[in-house]
């Protein structure tokens, strides 16, 4: 740990800083703008590196590398726009939550684009001409291009900031960051300036992943871990801070190259790698950050969306005809083991689709009734299936017992996580729990000797009298079936009456003596309780679990269902978790470019039901008990 080596890290964080933040800033401007977390933010990033690295195989690199790093930014940016125009346009007017799922669905379909155009392996590009050498600091040698990726930031920023300060263009950008609805009253084109601002955006993460074209290679992997450490830098900053994006920049990309500089240090006897540590200390930062101040650090309060969907109807007990529907289901699901022996396969996608019901059902709780948006939801599905695991592999326990105790693991887990996100709301309390989720992720997958690290644990079979599927399928439709009802009845309780009061009215909740963040923070370990139940049946249903059970990617999943079927009504994310799990299941079967088709579904469906699968056939039923007993006339009523 020599002082030269010190200053040519914190030289590499101020490099990294900088392309850190022209995706952030990028990110930034869209959401103060249009509100819209747009998750496909990470693609453009990717789409603008394998351009580049195109462009500069067709102009060549000596006269053509820096003129193609350039075009392929205004390519991205012109992409952007097309996309805001041909999609996000249609769906301004939808709840935010919605709009992220399109732009889910967008990364799906970008990421097997360009798997079709580019193919599957890395693509690493030439040397920057003029920059392709390095230069001596303090006996050390250091990349000529990483300094003028160190300058690149604060102009780029200078730039930006020019922009929405000395212009009309940048007046209006700031009037809708405070308030769009009354930019468009005055009589702007609020539909032109959204378009854009998405198009600046996305050119600013083309430009940020054309610039990394001479540091590393292009691969399809980009696009989440970019977006992922965007968001993060954004949240700390401040959502819609451009001078808060940059120094969250500065501060987790400096204190990613201390920890790689430090190394491995022995702390009172105790070997700790800090170099491990670069996997979560972006996260860490964010919690810390958070929990300090809630709005990042140079972020404010948000504003109340005005989009937030049809008003929600008070939930009404279930009808006679639903109760015989849900029976007759329920007998349906029974016998089906029996009725399609002849295919064993259905059998064990039976059980996938019951156990992504309880989990979407579990993240649907918190989500619906609570209001509370969680992005790190599977952080409890992996800690029941983990403490299913090492119950019975370490603890010895039988797995019967394992059972039962391992949704009690994912609820402790839940008790601690849960005291600090309630005390956030929106998209800051989201992604404090996704920070959670991926610091629990990062232990998983660095404790070797406990969790067995990225290889995880296997031989986690359930007990004799269940290693036949069938009976095995049916002891989790028990439990799937009682776990939902519970949470139904929960719902129908006075604490589902008062934790909805603190949805639709925190104040009023408040003035009638309910303690909201009470309710939310036991909300949080209910909900935690039911998702370490859908996990442990997960573990004993695969006989071993892996890092990738807590992984962000199924807590996207997690959230997809719940939107594909419907936010706003109790069977919502039962039926969007079944059409997702099958839609998936069945597209990645027939196809090679499954994520396209199955992102192509999801805009479909997210256009034509833009209340969620259940929600549209909810409306849809009601429309028509109206126009079959519609209400007497005036006239027609008696006294």
């Amino acid at each position: 740990m020599s002082f030269s080596g010190f200053v040519v890290q914190l030289l590499n964080g101020l490099a990294s800083a900088s392309s850190l933040f022209l995706v952030a800033a990028g990110l930034s401007l869209i959401f103060g703008v249009t509100r819209i977390v747009n998750f496909a933010h990470g693609s453009f990033f990717m789409l603008g590196i394998y351009v580049a690295y195109s462009l500069v195989e067709v102009l060549g690199v000596r006269l053509g590398f820096w003129p193609a790093l350039l075009i392929a930014a205004v390519a991205v940016g012109v992409l952007g726009a097309l996309i805001e125009i041909l999609l996000l346009r249609r769906i301004y007017k939808a709840p935010e939550l919605f709009q992220l799922l399109a732009t889910f669905a967008l990364v799906l379909v970008i990421k097997d684009a360009v798997l079709w155009l580019w193919g599957p392996d890395e693509l690493l590009g030439p040397r920057a001409p003029g920059l392709a050498g390095s230069v001596m600091l303090l006996g050390r040698q250091f990349p000529a291009y990483d300094l003028f990726l160190i300058v690149v930031g604060p102009v780029v920023l200078g730039l930006v900031w020019l922009l929405l300060t000395r212009t009309r263009f940048g007046t209006l950008v700031r009037a809708a960051t405070q308030d769009r609805e009354m930019v468009s009253a005055l009589g702007v084109n609020q539909a032109w300036l959204f378009t854009a601002v998405f198009a600046l955006g996305a050119l600013l993460a083309g430009l940020g992943g054309a610039l990394q074209l001479p540091r590393e290679p292009a691969t399809l992997e980009m696009d989440l871990h970019t977006i992922g450490a965007a968001f993060v830098v954004v949240v700390v900053g401040g959502m819609g801070s451009l001078p808060g994006a940059y120094v969250a920049a500065l501060l987790i990309a400096e204190i990613k190259a201390i920890c790689i500089w430090l190394g491995v240090v022995d702390v009172f006897g105790v070997s700790v790698s800090f170099s491990k540590m670069t996997l979560v200390v972006d996260f860490l930062v964010m919690a810390v950050v958070l929990v300090w101040r809630p709005w990042g650090l140079m972020g404010r309060a948000q504003a109340a969306s005005r989009n937030t969907g049809l008003p929600e109807e008070p939930l009404r007990l279930p009808s006679r005809a639903y109760v015989a529907g849900s029976a007759l289901l329920a007998l349906l699901l029974a016998a089906a083991p029996i009725l399609t022996a002849q295919s064993p396969y259905t059998t064990v996608l039976l059980i996938d689709l019951l156990i992504a019901a309880l989990f979407a059902a579990s993240l649907h709780f918190i989500m619906g009734p609570a209001g509370m948006h969680s992005f790190g939801h599977a952080a409890y599905f992996g800690l029941g299936a983990y403490g299913a695991a090492l119950l019975v592999r370490s603890a010895g326990l039988p797995m019967e017992l394992a059972l039962v105790l391992a949704p009690l693991v994912a609820g402790v887990g839940a008790l601690i996580y849960g005291w600090f996100a309630v005390r956030l709301s929106g998209v800051y309390l989201a992604m404090l729990t996704l920070a959670f989720a991926q610091i629990t992720w990062a232990i998983t997958y660095q404790w070797d000797s406990f969790t067995g690290g990225s290889n995880g644990l296997t031989g986690v079979w359930p007990a004799a009298w269940l290693a036949d599927k069938q009976v095995y399928y049916w002891l989790t439709l028990a439990l799937v079936g009682l776990g939902v009802w519970w949470l139904r009845r929960v719902l129908f309780s006075p604490f589902g009456y008062a934790l909805r009061a603190g949805r639709d009215s925190a104040l009023r909740a408040d003035a009638i003596g309910i303690d909201v963040k009470r309710m939310q923070w036991a909300a949080f370990v209910v909900a935690g309780v039911v998702a370490g139940l859908a996990g442990a049946l997960y573990a004993f249903s695969k006989g071993s679990i892996s890092p990738e059970s807590m992984a962000v990617g199924k807590s996207v999943d997690g959230l997809v269902m719940v939107l594909l079927g419907g936010i706003q009504t109790l069977a919502g994310p039962v039926v969007g978790a079944v059409t997702f799990t099958w839609l998936h299941d069945t597209v990645a079967r027939n196809t090679d470019y499954w994520r396209a088709m199955l992102g192509g579904i999801i805009l479909l469906l997210v256009l034509l039901f833009p209340q969620g699968i259940a929600g549209s056939i909810k409306a849809l039923v009601d429309r028509w008990h109206s126009k079959s007993n519609p209400l007497p006339k005036a006239e027609e009523v008696r006294v």
